[in-house]
């Protein structure tokens, strides 16, 4: 048999193939290839070996068979330390292979096309190259796989290296462990699709199973608390203005609590038009504002809550400038999101160094879905992406809110949408003046917002509120009478409205409705 090592290679995804094939071909590996992939390396130089003549029978129904053969099969998978496989390779003439260098069809990219049929998803399923990776990967012992472009670098730098032309065995082995998850990435992909999808091609919002796909990018100290450990881990193909895009500038390493609460600022802050700063403690907005640029946005929205902003994160949905940077440096701080931080701002921080900086292009797209693990299974729904629009308020109060005041009022309900619930969000002039979260009562979310402003020597008078969910009984509407509001935004459906309606009439309370409810466990 021949002694001289072969390298398979069959890909979708041709990017950086030719100089990898030449390389390879250079250090004396023969080159088996297919169809397109075997055309693009002949056109470009490289001697290539096609597979129906290397296994002496064509590829046949359209290209659906043509590495399933055992001369293929076998060269991959036969053990180099067993007797027995010699021999049989020997018996039948089947040289060993060495290398296989495959990615799969583009099932995703496929799919992804809004138009796609039926009918062009299956046959955009791979079978061939699946059963070569994993044969590849179950003998890693003997064979290095290669199922990512960007693996060539270094495996064509640890060829180069070796003697013998050989990956060593831990590579052998990290490139196994790669393989399988690229197999199984593939395989969910598919199975996502057919399990969401009718005879006719229509897809459902919700399959019969879901399988999920996210890559390690980090371990963490610890997770919430000292004694859990934790790691943080990435879609795939992050949206964009995710935050898993972070590109952190400086700072120490995010914690799983940094990240959590990053999420919930950057969350809040992208949905705002005008410049914007938002300030999140324990998952919660504490301040967020509007103004003219960062630093002024920034400084209304610190005024709400400067004690529960200690230790706090800040996200911008605009650069971080030299005067933001500065008045920043002036309290304690966790995390500084921006989409982008001037040069000054950099050399600015650069003095406190454990500040973290994270920046993010700006998108406002959002997951699909969201997903909370229970006891033995997971909540699936999808994500609250609705934003109600003043064309879609109802106002439902003798006393009808002023220009200034629906302005204010919109503001409010898009705070309220990121504070957890029961929320109670007062606000003028463009910033949060009190917030109340979490509580059981809407009653005490309200009277702690209260305290909120009272503590930061903000007044509420003729002030506005928003609520996340209606109001249950009148006694919400005397409290944020009593306060100083003068208008209030809530989505009403309560048994009671009428009750409460008549109350905000008693008070001379201007009321609208939204009819969309944002509770945030």
């Amino acid at each position: 048999m021949p002694s001289s090592k072969q390298a398979l290679i069959s890909v979708s995804d041709k990017t950086g193939v030719i100089a990898f094939a030449q390389s390879l071909e250079k250090m004396g590996y023969k080159i088996l290839s297919t169809g397109g992939t075997a055309r693009t390396l002949s056109e470009e130089g490289v001697p290539v070996t096609e597979i129906g003549d290397y296994t002496g029978f064509p590829e046949m129904l359209d290209g659906r068979v043509k590495t399933l053969h055992p001369k293929v099969h076998a060269g991959i998978l036969a053990r180099r330390d067993l007797e027995q496989h010699a021999a049989s390779l020997s018996q039948h003439e089947i040289p060993t292979i060495d290398l296989v260098v495959v990615n799969l069809y583009p099932f995703a990219a496929t799919v992804a096309n809004p138009n796609c049929s039926l009918e062009e998803a299956i046959e955009n399923i791979d079978i061939g190259g699946p059963t070569m990776v994993r044969a590849a990967a179950k003998n890693w012992e003997h064979v290095g796989v290669i199922t990512r472009p960007t693996d060539y670098h270094m495996v064509l730098a640890e060829l180069t290296s070796s003697p013998t032309r050989t990956l060593s065995r831990k590579t052998r082995f990290a490139l196994c462990r790669q393989a399988f998850s690229h197999t199984a990435t593939y395989d969910s992909n598919v199975s996502n699709y057919l399990a969401g999808t009718d005879i006719q091609g229509n897809q459902t919002n919700f399959p019969d199973q879901i399988n999920l796909n996210f890559r390690k990018s980090e371990d963490l100290r610890y997770g919430e608390n000292p004694h859990q450990q934790a790691a943080f881990y990435k879609d795939l193909s992050p949206l964009l203005g995710a935050l898993a895009n972070y590109k952190q500038i400086q700072g120490k390493e995010l914690s799983y609590n940094n990240i959590a609460d990053s999420d919930a600022a950057w969350e809040c802050v992208k949905s705002f038009n005008d410049p914007a700063c938002v300030i999140v403690k324990h998952a919660n907005p504490c301040g967020v504002a509007i103004g003219e640029n960062g630093v002024k946005a920034y400084q209304k929205a610190f005024a709400t809550d400067p004690t529960s902003a200690f230790g706090g994160i800040i996200a911008f949905n605009t650069e971080v400038d030299e005067h933001a940077a500065s008045a920043i440096g002036n309290q304690f701080v966790e995390v500084v999101i921006a989409p982008n931080f001037s040069d000054e701002a950099k050399v600015y921080f650069s003095e406190k160094k454990n500040v973290r900086l994270l920046q993010i292009g700006l998108d406002r797209a959002v997951n699909k879905h969201e997903y909370k693990r229970v006891g033995g299974g997971m909540l699936v729904q999808h994500s609250d992406a609705k934003n109600v629009l003043e064309g879609d308020l109802k106002i439902v109060t003798e006393v009808k809110p002023t220009a200034k005041q629906m302005t204010d009022l919109m503001f409010a309900w898009r705070v309220a949408k990121f504070v957890k619930s029961n929320a109670i969000v007062f606000c003028g002039d463009g910033m949060t003046l009190g917030v109340g979260a979490g509580q059981m009562s809407r009653i005490d979310s309200a009277r702690i917002a209260c305290i909120k402003a009272e503590n930061a020597n903000l007044s509420l008078s003729n002030s506005v509120v928003a609520s996340d969910a209606f109001f249950p009984f009148r006694d919400g509407l005397d409290v944020l009478k009593t306060a100083g509001a003068n208008a209030v935004i809530q989505p009403g459906g309560s048994l009671r409205d009428d009750e409460v309606i008549t109350a905000a009439n008693e008070h001379g309370i201007a009321m609208v409705l939204t009819g969309t409810r944002h509770f945030r466990h």
